[in-house]
């Protein structure tokens, strides 16, 4: 099942919080637009650094390899190279965007398509927001329970004593 991420804007002017109608889920693995239509893709995501850095990239190798006399063929499979890293790795620019926006990464939520994880994500969601405050801020930590000295046949770690039977 695919898992997304769920990014939070930061807050408009005037809001306290972000409005949870802004959130976007990105959705991790290969993206076929990407691959297919990388320049519109970024494009139509509103990516417009990694647009810049991609058509940098792709005219740089072109002239690189038109300067080195590469053969057509292996330019397309360079070509075909960039485009196949362009698909597997559109979640990972769409989201290190987002992060340099100045959006937070509220967790990931796994599901059989976006309507599905934003569902869950927003189940889990209302419930933390409604669950009542711990009733005390202060940790509770149990003492260990430990009768007497330790004895020469305990063993720490996962090997037994040298020379003891098995």
């Amino acid at each position: 099942m695919p898992t997304f991420t769920v990014h939070e804007p930061p807050p408009r002017q005037g809001e306290a919080a972000s409005s949870p109608e802004r959130f976007v889920f990105v959705r991790d693995g290969f993206h076929f637009w990407a691959f297919l239509l990388a320049p519109l893709w970024l494009l139509v995501k509103r990516l417009w650094l990694a647009f810049a850095i991609y058509i940098v990239v792709s005219v740089v190798l072109g002239v690189g390899l038109a300067l080195l006399g590469v053969s057509a063929s292996l330019q397309g499979v360079v070509g075909l190279m960039l485009a196949l890293l362009m698909g597997f790795e559109a979640a990972s620019v769409w989201r290190w965007t987002l992060a340099r926006r100045g959006w937070k990464t509220l967790g990931f939520v796994v599901g059989e398509d976006a309507e599905m994880a934003e569902r869950r994500f927003y189940a889990a969601w209302a419930n933390r927001k409604a669950a009542p405050p711990p009733a005390s801020a202060e940790p509770h930590y149990a003492t260990p329970v430990r009768r007497g000295a330790p004895s020469p046949s305990d063993v720490l770690g996962l090997f037994p004593e040298p020379g003891a039977s098995r």
